[in-house]
């Protein structure tokens, strides 16, 4: 890995997903970058980490760009820009319900000059890596705070603070994706100077928005290379000669054959979704663009999910083994929908966005009706 991180440097191919925003990046746009990151989505365990574009790296850096002090940026910035450390996101509780991030029960006590953290965490992508540095923890700070959205800050944790314990890895259909897992993670009367605090008490809501809206189209990005690595699987097994039922090759039959057109539409239709969200986060922001992350969020795993599902199918019993990428993929498509907001929060999201239309569309239609009857007294021609 060291020596293609260090080939991929050199090439320019390096810390390509923080936009052109940031004078700490490479000057790609979000659009341009997702053409990019869909290569790096077929070998997903490997290209992403080669030219340091990884999760939950991406996020963290990209908290550190643009909300990071002149001094976190040298001490965390920098050495996670030349790829020297890694890092990890501690957010998901397991106590709670944590896709409502306002349930979050870990506790920032200011005490001095120092914060307190008490806290249980799982499912903390990294900190099971030997070279993870430092979390940035998610807890509330101000729980009496009459906004549920400015209780909670974000601080910055060295990971060898005393009272830090990584308690095991957790497994997703059985996979640990070591060495970097998914960690059930305590912190214990863990002690942090003031100066760790990221953008200021109370804006922890603010944080995890700016750096989970990017982070989620990153998910999509590699999702639609996963897609396409899948479906050329298929393609290459259903259509070689030495694989025949009932006299013919596989993409002879016609549900396989009809499959395969399915999954097309699919990955083309995802891929648009996809670039039409990066394109307007480079528009408009993040937050500008939180209806077509949403969809593009919801969409782009479940096509992945579908594509791969076909495809173990099209394959039989070694679609299901370590022979192929399948399972792997199907490990990863699954609990990406799960990932940075299930699907459920998305849609809800969705369904407000539109519904909040309802008022100005009544409005066009009683206006429309209006004027047609306007036209008819008149006797007048449309």
């Amino acid at each position: 890995m060291e020596e293609l991180k260090a080939k991929a440097r050199s090439l320019g191919l390096w810390n390509l997903f923080l936009h052109k925003g940031y004078p700490e990046g490479p000057g790609l746009t979000n659009f341009e970058y997702a053409i990019l990151c869909e290569i790096t989505g077929r070998c997903p365990r490997i290209a992403p980490e080669a030219l340091n574009c990884s999760a939950p790296d991406t996020g963290n850096m990209e908290v550190f760009a643009k909300y990071g002090t002149a001094a976190q940026k040298e001490q965390y910035l920098v050495p996670l820009m030349k790829g020297q450390i890694r890092s990890a996101f501690a957010m998901t509780e397991i106590a709670v319900s944590s896709s409502d991030a306002t349930n979050i029960e870990t506790r920032i006590e200011r005490v001095g000059d120092h914060y307190i953290i008490n806290g249980h965490k799982w499912w903390i992508s990294g900190a099971g890596d030997p070279r993870c540095r430092v979390y940035l923890v998610m807890g509330k700070s101000d729980p009496g705070n009459q906004s549920k959205y400015h209780q909670q800050s974000i601080v910055i944790v060295p990971a060898d603070t005393p009272g830090v314990k990584v308690v095991r890895p957790m497994t997703v259909f059985g996979y640990d994706d070591a060495p970097e897992g998914h960690c059930e993670v305590k912190f214990t009367n863990v002690k942090v100077p003031v100066s760790n605090i990221i953008a200021g008490e109370g804006r922890g809501f603010e944080v995890i928005q700016g750096r989970l809206g990017p982070g989620r189209i990153h998910h999509c990005m590699r999702c639609i290379g996963m897609a396409e690595r899948t479906l050329d699987e298929m393609v290459a097994r259903v259509t070689n000669p030495s694989r025949r039922t009932f006299g013919q090759i596989l993409a002879r039959h016609g549900t396989v054959a009809a499959d395969v057109a399915k999954i097309r539409i699919d990955i083309n239709a995802a891929r648009l979704m996809v670039l039409a969200a990066a394109d307007k986060i480079d528009k408009v922001g993040a937050k500008g663009a939180l209806r077509d992350i949403a969809m593009a969020k919801v969409m782009v795993p479940n096509v992945l999910q579908r594509t791969i599902d076909l495809t173990i199918q099209a394959f039989g019993a070694a679609g299901l083994s370590q022979d192929y990428p399948m399972a792997r993929f199907f490990a990863a498509a699954r609990s990406i929908r799960i990932a940075d907001g299930p699907d459920e929060v998305h849609i809800q999201q969705l369904a407000r966005f539109e519904l909040i239309r309802g008022d100005e569309i009544r409005e066009k239609q009683d206006a429309a009706k209006a004027r047609r009857k306007q036209i008819l007294a008149n006797n007048s021609k449309l």
